[in-house]
This record gives structure tokens, C-alpha cells and sequence, in this order.
């Protein structure tokens, strides 16, 4: 044991020597740099024997020596100050976490306390807080009592259950329609003229309809006060239901802003707007209308983003949203199993303004909604005196879907359209999918039973659906590629039939 006791010693002893040395030598280093007794005696020893030009040079060494000591001595303090500076404010930072874990437990207990003071109140008017429905329906069967639920207790979807007093006797009513869609747009730009003095083309009035007809969601964007949240709010007024506005927040993050949120603490449903008037719809052939105003505020897909899956899904009897996890004996009639069937009578009108106050819409959003440009302000007319219109969904989706076989693209445009997408994608490396292709399949067939051309409507979508994608690009690599553009789509679809396309196209040219 002594060998190893002896062992270790010299073997440690050799690690903590020269550690030793180390600090030693860097102490023996620094008393010679601030040796100023040694640098005064050198100086003694040889200045006798200097020649005139040796005075200077040593002037100028004892210069360079002092400079460089003052140096040394201003760094190690500049180094210290600077640790000392980042060190007050971590320290600092420590004490407000440690502030702030305080002041968060006081906040707990006091919320606790205040819970209590709350039950504490309830209790003494005889009722018993956070009690559900299920628990009055038990409570009720052990008194004897019947189990008839009292309008408004025990029903936490308030609103919702007016609407089921409202809506009680109601049976669907049939308009008996029999207009055509140009008699459609015509009724309605000339209500929109003689009664809300809003004065729109014909032209907007049949992409308006077309829009409607293919997508669920509509996006009127352009500059601010060409009228894009007037065509919706009459929209609203001409089929005899105001369309509710819902103005989109920064706040906004999920679908609780929308549909609403349940209160744990009351035991009630926050219902919005916007899910009292899909209740109302689901009762209803009427046709309802919600306008997202300004609904880029937000990222829309945060929001909306399961409304975006459920309106794609083919089967209308899957457009399902949950809006709470369980189901209580008093819940509303058509909340069932805490869902709610999304009316297919029901439209979505998203108004957008682009500006540095808002988030660019992604093409997720794009390529499932119809994005209508107001840019210009309509010219006054002289229109014919309309009053707004009782319409039943169910015949206004009927003529929809008659004009969309009627009035099907021809092959000759389908064949041209599928050049055009070798096309861009061999030169601007973007391609379309199906889902625009069949979009479009919907669009283009009732713009034309709106009294437009094919043509026409295909260079419409073209430029809002596809062309929109361009923007994406450098525009410095595509400037050189877009007059051959231009003159592949006059070659292929005639002299200056896309002229959406082509405007769209120059606009994008000046602005690289």
C-alpha cells in the first residue's frame, strides 16, 4: 500500500506541478512586463555611450513600451467591465424568473380562492355549481321528479336552442323558382343598382355566380374601396338573408374563433355568429352567406383550415365538424353527438386587402377557393327597378349542375388547355393539378350559361388560378420568357382571346 501511496504522489504531483508552473510563469512573465525599476536601470546603464541619433530611437522605444503596457493594462479592464455589465444582467434576469414563479403562484391561489367565494355564493341561492345536465337528469329521477329540462337550465348552447323554439313548426318552403342564370344575374345586378345604389359589370356579375357555382369559398380581393364587401352584403340582402359578417381578427388562431368554445367553469357554449347561422341553415332550402372580412388579417389556414378539408370532401353528408367532444340530453336538436352537419346551402365570402398589415395567402387557400379581382369601381347605369328574390337552394344547385352538363368544355378547349400546361411547365417549371382542372370543369360551364363565352371563362380562371403562381417566381430568370408566352397563348387560343391572361401577364413584365 505504501508503493501505491508513494506512486500516487509523484504521479498526481506531476499534473498539479505543472499546473503550478504554468501560473508561475505567467505571474513571473507579468512582474517582468511591470518591472519598472528593471527598465529605469537598462535605460542607466547604456544612455551615456547614445549618439544624437540614438536618443531619438530610444525615446521613441520608451514611447512604443509605455503605449504597448497601456494597452495591456486597458484590455484586462475593458474585459472586466464587460463581464461584469453581462453578469448584473443575468443575475438580474434570475431574480425576475424567480419574481415572476412568485407572482404566478399567488395568482393561482388567488384564482383558487376566487372559485370557492364563487361556489361558496351559488350554493347559497340554492343551486349547485358546476352541475351538468346529466347530473340535474339524475338528481331529478332521485326526487321523484320528472325529467323535463326548463328553458334555459341546464342548456349550454343558449342560442342554439332559441333557434329550435324558433324553428319548431317550420316546414321547408317551396318558391316555386323558374328563372334561367342570365335572368339570375341580370335580377340580381339590377337590385344591387336600383336598391343599394352598388353598380357592378355584367361581366363580375357572371363570374360572381360561376365562382359561387364551383367553390364554396369565394375570395374578392383588390384595392380598398372598389366594393368588395358591398358585393357580399348584397348578396345577403337580395336572397332576403343578410349575410353575417364575421371581421376576421389578428387574434385569430384556430376554429375556436369561428364556431365558438366551451366554458368549463360556467358549463356553457360561447357560441359565434357564424355557428348560430349554420344552425339556422341546416333548418332551411334557403341560401346563407358568411363574409370572412378581411380575412387575411389572420393566417387563414390556421382558422379555416378544417372548413378548407370538409368543403372538398365529395359526399356532402361528410361535411361533419365536431364541435364538442360529448353529448348532453339537452343539447340542441341538430347537434348531434356534439357535431353539426355544415349546410351545403351555406357560401363563404372572404374579403382580402394586400398591404403590410396583412399575411399573403398561401396557395392551399388559393387553389381551393375562386379569387375574384375588384379593381375597378362599376360604371353608372340606369338599371330596371328589382326587389330581392326568395330562391331555394335546391334549384339554384340544380340549373348549377344542368349547366355544368350542358355547356361542358369542349374537347378542342380541353386539348388546348393541356398544351398550355406542357407549356408552363416546360418553361416556368409550375404545373396544375386535378383539382384546379376540375374546378375549372364547374367554373367555365355556368360562366357560359351566365350568357358568357368559353373562351372567356377559360381566360379568367387561367389568369386568377394559374397565372396567380407566377408571382412566385423570380422575375428577373421569367422576363425573357413571357412575350413567347404571350405569343404561344395567341397562337393556340386566337389573336387576343386570353386577354386576362395577357394584361396579367404585361403587368407582371413592367413590374420586374
Amino acid at each position: 500500500m505504501d508503493t501505491f501511496v508513494r506512486f500516487l504522489y509523484e504521479f498526481i504531483n506531476q499534473t498539479v506541478s505543472g499546473i503550478l508552473l504554468i501560473f508561475k510563469g505567467l505571474w513571473d512573465g507579468i512582474k517582468q512586463i511591470f518591472n519598472i525599476k528593471q527598465y529605469v536601470e537598462v535605460f542607466r546603464n547604456y544612455y551615456a555611450d547614445f549618439s544624437a541619433p540614438e536618443w531619438v530611437m530610444a525615446v521613441l522605444s520608451i514611447i512604443f513600451v509605455m503605449v504597448f503596457l497601456g494597452l495591456i493594462v486597458f484590455l484586462v479592464l475593458f474585459v472586466v467591465r464587460k463581464y461584469t455589465k453581462l453578469r448584473k444582467p443575468v443575475i438580474d434576469q434570475e431574480a425576475l424568473l424567480d419574481e415572476v414563479a412568485t407572482l404566478n403562484k399567488k395568482v393561482a391561489t388567488l384564482s383558487r380562492e376566487k372559485d370557492e367565494i364563487l361556489a361558496m355564493k351559488v350554493s347559497q341561492l340554492g343551486l349547485k355549481p358546476f352541475k351538468t345536465a346529466e347530473e340535474e337528469a339524475k338528481e331529478n329521477a332521485e326526487n321523484g321528479e320528472e325529467g323535463e329540462v326548463v328553458e334555459g337550465e341546464g342548456q349550454r348552447f343558449a342560442k342554439l336552442a332559441l333557434i329550435d323554439m324558433e324553428y319548431a313548426n317550420y316546414k321547408v318552403q317551396n318558391y316555386n323558382n323558374s328563372f334561367d342564370l342570365p335572368e339570375f344575374c341580370s335580377h340580381f345586378r339590377n337590385f344591387a343598382a336600383s336598391k343599394l345604389k352598388l353598380y357592378y359589370k355584367e361581366k363580375m356579375m357572371r363570374i360572381f355566380i360561376a365562382g359561387m357555382a364551383s367553390t364554396k369559398l369565394v375570395i374578392l380581393q383588390g384595392i380598398s374601396g372598389t366594393g368588395k364587401t358591398s358585393l357580399a352584403y348584397a348578396w345577403g340582402k337580395f336572397l332576403k338573408h343578410d349575410s353575417c359578417v364575421a371581421s376576421v381578427q389578428p387574434s385569430w388562431r384556430d376554429r375556436t374563433d369561428l364556431f365558438g368554445y366551451f366554458n368549463e367553469f360556467t358549463k356553457k357554449f360561447n357560441e359565434t355568429d357564424i355557428l348560430k347561422e349554420m344552425y339556422i341553415a341546416n333548418y332551411t332550402d334557403d341560401i346563407y352567406t358568411i363574409i370572412l372580412d378581411e380575412m387575411n388579417l389572420s393566417r387563414v389556414e390556421y382558422y379555416f383550415a378544417e372548413m378548407l378539408s370538409i368543403l372538398e370532401m365529395p359526399n356532402k353528408k361528410e361535411w361533419v365538424i365536431e364541435i364538442v367532444p360529448n353529448s348532453w340530453p339537452t343539447d340542441p336538436k341538430k347537434l348531434m353527438f356534439g357535431k353539426i352537419q355544415v349546410p351545403a346551402n351555406m357560401w363563404y365570402i372572404g374579403t382580402i386587402n394586400n398591404d403590410d398589415s396583412t399575411f399573403a395567402v398561401t396557395d392551399k387557400v388559393y387553389d381551393r377557393a375562386m379569387p375574384i379581382d375588384i379593381n375597378d369601381k362599376g360604371q353608372v347605369f340606369v338599371p330596371e327597378d328589382k326587389d330581392a328574390l326568395d330562391v331555394n337552394y335546391s334549384y339554384l344547385d340544380r340549373i348549377f349542375s344542368e349547366a355544368m352538363e350542358t355547356y361542358a368544355i369542349s374537347k378542342d378547349t380541353l386539348d388546348k388547355i393541356e398544351k398550355m400546361d406542357d407549356y408552363v411547365i416546360s418553361h416556368f417549371r409550375i404545373a396544375f393539378g386535378n383539382r384546379i382542372v376540375a374546378h375549372m370543369k364547374k367554373f367555365v360551364p355556368v360562366y357560359v350559361a351566365c350568357g358568357g363565352t368559353e373562351i372567356e371563362g377559360v381566360d379568367y380562371f387561367i389568369a386568377k388560378k394559374i397565372l396567380r403562381k407566377f408571382e412566385q417566381l423570380n422575375m428577373a430568370l421569367i422576363k425573357d420568357e413571357i412575350d413567347p408566352y404571350i405569343k404561344f397563348l395567341n397562337d393556340t387560343f386566337g389573336k387576343d382571346s386570353m386577354a386576362e391572361c395577357i394584361e396579367y401577364l404585361l403587368r407582371l413584365k413592367k413590374s420586374a
